[in-house]
């Protein structure tokens, strides 16, 4: 139940700073749902680990996880260092 909380929760985070009204937002957002897909990812790793799920069933999920991880974080990390966010700033003072 906890990783689909957390699967389900990358993509509505994401959404949300998809639609985010500052580029402060935009990051929390993202590192909300870089947080998110970290912990799906662990959920998918304590399934494999505990017998609960065969390797070869889980491990596309995990390496997209993983892959969606390094993205949301490189995303951040881009935005942080040119203070950008998916909304234009002339957008975001008539808001």
């Amino acid at each position: 139940m906890q990783l689909i909380r957390a699967a389900t929760s990358v993509a509505a985070n994401y959404r949300s700073a998809c639609r985010s009204r500052s580029a402060a937002d935009f990051r929390n957002k993202l590192a909300i749902a870089e947080e998110e897909c970290d912990e799906a990812a662990f959920w998918i790793e304590f399934a494999r680990d505990h017998g609960l799920v065969k390797t070869e069933l889980v491990e596309a999920l995990l390496e997209e996880a993983n892959a969606l991880t390094a993205m949301l974080v490189a995303s951040r990390r881009t935005s942080a260092r040119h203070g950008q966010s998916k909304i234009p700033q002339s957008r975001i003072k008539n808001l």
